[in-house]
């Protein structure tokens, strides 16, 4: 059974706004790859893109929206700005660059990609973002990669809390009490590398679950993300995977089972550390 768009949830902002809770993600993607890839999804009915000026490939995300002949508000758009384009100015130039790139008119959801506290500049670059926002260029203005620590400095300094945090968050890394303080905050959690890389997806309780429900481990994890409350962008190549992690909707996880996934928690980062990391 396939999924169909209006089964995607949607989870309401604290701006207003309203982003699909499963979308594509085009991390790693080559740019040459991009248009196929994000055309696939958009057939398949994904409505949310998540790219980055970092992932240099958005260009071709906004090619391939033109292209599918959907209208501009039926698709949300999330973009970043890189540590390269941390301070007031550069944010305000770095989000040109991208609606440049992109060709869409505005942004649905600008992130600061990572906080780079070595260099900071964070707070000046989540001043732009408010201005950027009051300005109609982005629609909703969030953060990524961000501590409990970052989050309290931004909204201390600006009297404005970010719509979205989008972390590192997957079986094995659940980071459950930064999720515990999104949620005081009013804060939508995002996933990045919800599968881990594909490391999870051996797991003996996960390719359990995923035979009693005949769906494959990637599906059960998603779903897992998915009734968490999380924003979950799977991102691959493949259009029979593409379509498959589209189809969560019709299969629900017990109790019982969330708590098997729950208790694979071991504190196992995959990427880089946000307290420390400036550029790969």
């Amino acid at each position: 059974m396939s999924a169909s768009i209006d089964q995607v949830p949607t989870i309401a902002l604290r701006d207003d706004g309203q982003i699909p809770q499963l979308g594509f993600g085009v991390f790693q993607i080559p740019p040459a790859d991009t248009v196929e890839a994000t055309t696939v999804a958009l057939q398949a009915g994904y409505r949310h893109i998540d790219t980055a000026a970092a992932y240099r490939n958005e260009a071709e995300v906004g090619q391939a929206i033109h292209a599918s002949g959907l209208d501009r508000g039926d698709v949300f758009v999330t973009t970043k700005c890189f540590n390269d384009h941390h301070g007031y100015e550069q944010a305000k130039h770095a989000c040109k660059e991208s609606l440049d790139r992109l060709e869409t008119g505005y942004i649905d959801l600008y992130l600061i990609h990572w906080p780079v506290p070595s260099q900071d500049k964070f707070v000046d670059t989540w001043k732009a973002f408010v201005e950027l926002q009051q300005e109609g260029l982005v629609r909703s203005i969030g953060v990524s990669n961000f501590q409990p620590a970052h989050l309290h400095r931004i909204i201390e300094e600006t009297g404005v809390t970010p719509s979205v945090n989008q972390i590192e968050l997957h079986p094995r890394f659940q980071q459950a009490g930064l999720r515990r303080e999104h949620e005081d905050l009013g804060i939508v959690t995002e996933a990045w590398s919800p599968l881990a890389q594909g490391a999870v997806l051996d797991d003996p309780e996960i390719t359990d679950i995923a035979k009693a429900h005949d769906k494959t481990p990637g599906q059960v994890v998603l779903r897992w993300h998915v009734q968490l409350g999380n924003v979950v962008f799977p991102k691959s190549v493949t259009p029979e995977r593409i379509e498959e992690n589209f189809d969560l909707f019709d299969f629900h996880l017990t109790e019982e089972e969330m708590g098997r996934i729950e208790a694979l928690d071991a504190g196992d980062r995959t990427g880089p550390d946000p307290d420390t990391f400036v550029r790969p």
